[in-house]
């Protein structure tokens, strides 16, 4: 995963996060799902999911994700979130917050947390925040509160 960072990202931030996210209570191993390129298996994109909280109820977070730049818009990032997700939703999981692109993310079903009373602790564009039901059950409202590598 740390080649796939660093190759779809300009700082190694991610890469750095993601290292230290596997050194944390909140590393979920079966939410982490990557893609393999089938002619050379060599790792092109993945998603993560990790444990959060909204204020004391428990919840995934969607972070990060990344595609090698040879393989983005062809649906390697789709593929891996979509695959999480459905790993998360069959293992009973509820809830999934996602910081990011607001017209990407709304294809998985996530829609803006604030109609929901969801926040964060640091001031980010209202649209960018975003929350999907797994299984359709309410979505609890408070403040997200991520692993501690995350740094929020």
């Amino acid at each position: 995963m740390r080649a796939t960072n660093l190759a779809a990202f300009e700082t190694s931030e991610e890469a750095d996060l993601v290292d230290a996210l596997r050194d944390d209570d909140a590393w979920v191993p079966e939410l982490s799902v990557v893609a393999v390129d089938p002619d050379s298996d060599e790792p092109v994109g993945y998603a993560l999911l990790t444990r959060c909280r909204i204020d004391d109820e428990p919840a995934l977070a969607l972070a990060p994700c990344a595609v090698q730049p040879r393989y983005q818009g062809v649906g390697v990032g789709s593929s891996v979130i979509e695959a999480a997700l459905d790993f998360a939703r069959n293992a009973g999981e509820q809830v999934v917050v996602v910081l990011g692109h607001p017209g990407y993310y709304p294809r998985f079903g996530f829609t803006r947390a604030s109609e929901h009373g969801v926040k964060l602790s640091i001031d980010v564009p209202d649209d960018a925040l975003m929350v999907l039901s797994l299984d359709g059950s309410p979505i609890p409202s408070g403040t997200v509160r991520y692993a501690a590598p995350f740094g929020i």
